[in-house]
């Protein structure tokens, strides 16, 4: 079976090292495990990504989603406007909150929230737009950004898979109001889990700070409803390390695309916007026939895959409308999507030899040579 190929090159491989183990022990070893100073280590370090913003640690970027919605105020009775196209925890969050989300279509390029969608969906209800990042490739916040401004709405950036991507020199986490970072093991750069919210107000910053313990800044002066959404100090050391590590293995994803992109011809590689910056959390191919047989031909060759996402959003159970049918959604890029996308290898970790194999066997699905 191929599963139990020993030579099969993984879709993603989460890096755990000595410096990890390291830090781990070492703040085992204090005592300081909880809301320590690992935790404001971290968030003054991840500050340098997202241009020297507020940073708030929280304990998962569905966490960093829930509580940026929250100290916004946007809650019952308000509609945010999301990409359908995404993990589902983009829209659980909105919901979580007691909104709506509201699904658009998105881009055939980028794979992310078409602008033009996001305005035709603007009602009186809408409070937010929440621009997902996916696979590490930067949404078209220039084009984003004037419609919130037009409409006064905030702008909350799922982040999630975006580490140090960028747009015209601005990095995602940047741009709106809030900007949500996952830490996940099988994200560019993981705390085993983890979540971070960036901020450029110092008053959300405080709010956040709030939420995410129990509504207390000192203890038992609770001055809001809070939740326990904490980062403990054993995952920010882990989170710092890795940190440190982001910039090279970016380029190290960043060169292994380049290298697909030169040699792949088998299927569609993925496009890059003018002034992006992908930092290629995933690296996206769409196959226009028999996505699943490609797939298993993948995997006979040797080489792991994953699609990101089979079903969207709107199309899952907790999102469907009466009768269990998908709500008065027009998403066809969305819907193609879903049918066409596979995720190759593209971690840092993948040699020369392991890149020649993925670049064949890709090449091989339509017969190319």
């Amino acid at each position: 079976m191929a599963g139990q190929n020993a030579d099969l090159i993984p879709p993603a491989k989460p890096v755990i090292g000595e410096a990890e183990i390291e830090a781990a022990v070492r703040v085992l070893r204090s005592g300081m495990v909880v809301q320590g100073p690992e935790v404001a280590a971290f968030e003054e370090e991840f500050s340098e990504l997202v241009a020297g913003r507020h940073c708030v640690a929280v304990n998962s970027g569905t966490s960093a989603l829930q509580l940026a919605l929250l100290g916004l105020g946007i809650g019952r009775g308000d509609e945010v406007i999301v990409p359908s196209f995404s993990f589902a925890a983009s829209a659980n969050a909105v919901r979580l909150v007691g909104a709506e989300p509201v699904f658009v279509d998105i881009e055939p390029g980028s794979f992310c929230v078409d602008p033009d969608a996001v305005a035709a969906a603007v009602t009186p209800r809408t409070v937010a737009i929440m621009p997902v990042h996916l696979y590490g490739h930067p949404a078209a916040m220039d084009r984003l950004m004037p419609i919130a401004e037009r409409h006064n709405l905030a702008v909350v950036e799922d982040a999630a898979q975006a580490h140090g991507a960028a747009l015209g020199g601005q990095p995602v986490g940047a741009f709106g109001a809030a900007g949500c970072f996952s830490f996940y093991p099988t994200k560019n750069m993981h705390a085993l889990e983890g979540g971070m919210i960036t901020t450029g107000d110092p008053q959300l910053a405080r709010t956040l700070r709030l939420l995410r313990n129990q509504g207390m800044e000192q203890r038992y002066a609770n001055e809001i409803v809070g939740a326990n959404m904490r980062l403990t100090d054993v995952a920010a050391a882990i989170g710092r390390v890795q940190l440190q590590q982001l910039p090279d293995w970016t380029e190290q994803r960043r060169a292994n695309a380049k290298f697909l992109d030169s040699r792949i011809t088998g299927v569609i590689t993925p496009p890059v916007a003018d002034a992006a910056r992908h930092v290629y959390h995933q690296y996206t191919v769409r196959i226009t026939e028999d996505r699943d047989g490609a797939q298993q031909r993948l995997l006979e060759q040797g080489v792991g895959n994953a699609v990101y996402y089979p079903t969207p959003i709107h199309r899952l159970k907790p999102y469907l409308g009466e009768g269990g049918q998908p709500g008065p959604w027009d998403l066809p890029e969305t819907e193609r999507a879903a049918r066409e996308v596979v995720s190759l290898p593209i971690h840092p970790a993948l040699t020369p030899d392991q890149l020649e194999r993925i670049a064949n066997a890709a090449n091989s699905l339509a017969g190319a040579r």
